[in-house]
């Protein structure tokens, strides 16, 4: 499975992809050096090493190519053209790129995804058998995520205060937990959720900025947000 990639990595990989889209074949090492200003050929070579080390790039026949799979893995659905949403105007066809994942997650280095087990988080439209995304990050007051407590791993609504953490099940039939402050340190954090996969598509969740669980404590104020 590919690993997560830098930032420059990242766009060194998107430029090979152009490239090969655009049937210009693979780019030359001047044409890395224009692109991203490099001085000389081993910042070039150095990124392609990390790139086949990771998993994106093959090296045969003396050479670096694409694994077969990355072209199709990012050409994401394609932007056909504009359209007006105020009055009404002639439609604007261009080829404006590609929707990618990148493009709906632009963090997606920090993102990871669990399936889900249980019904538990049904009112939240969270099935069993749905892949849940997951970015290492705070969860806010009354966001969802997961968690790792008692040795048992969960996805619920997580609410704080001076008593503590609730973890509330989106389902009725299923009982809140509730953790008290002195064993609050027993809680780990294993990413907030930002949204989900099911046969249906792929479901965002809404931004929230709140307060974040990473950085609470059961004996401090809290008077502000953050």
């Amino acid at each position: 499975m590919p690993r997560p990639l830098t930032p420059k990595q990242r766009a060194v990989l998107d430029f090979i992809i152009k490239c090969d889209r655009e049937n210009l074949g693979w780019p030359s090492y001047e044409s890395f050096m224009i692109e991203f200003g490099y001085k000389s050929s081993n910042s070039i070579t150095q990124n392609l090493k990390a790139l086949q080390k990771k998993g994106y790039l093959v090296n045969e026949e003396g050479g670096f190519q694409l694994k077969p799979e990355q072209t199709g893995m990012h050409r994401g659905i394609p932007i056909l053209g504009e359209i007006t949403a105020g009055t009404l105007q002639e439609a604007v066809e261009a080829n404006l790129g590609h929707i990618t994942i990148e493009t709906l997650f632009p963090n997606l280095e920090r993102i990871f995804a669990v399936r889900v087990r249980g019904q538990s988080m049904i009112g939240a439209e969270i099935h069993d058998g749905d892949y849940v995304l997951l970015v290492d990050d705070d969860i806010p007051d009354g966001g969802i995520g997961a968690i790792l407590y008692n040795g048992e791993t969960s996805l619920k609504r997580i609410f704080m205060d001076h008593q503590g953490l609730r973890l509330e099940p989106a389902n009725p039939e299923f009982d809140n937990v509730h953790i008290e402050p002195d064993i609050f340190e027993e809680v780990k954090i294993l990413g907030r959720y930002i949204g989900h996969v099911n046969k249906l598509g792929v479901r965002k969740a809404p931004e929230t900025y709140r307060i974040s669980t990473r950085h609470y404590s059961p004996f401090r104020h809290l008077d502000h947000e953050v």
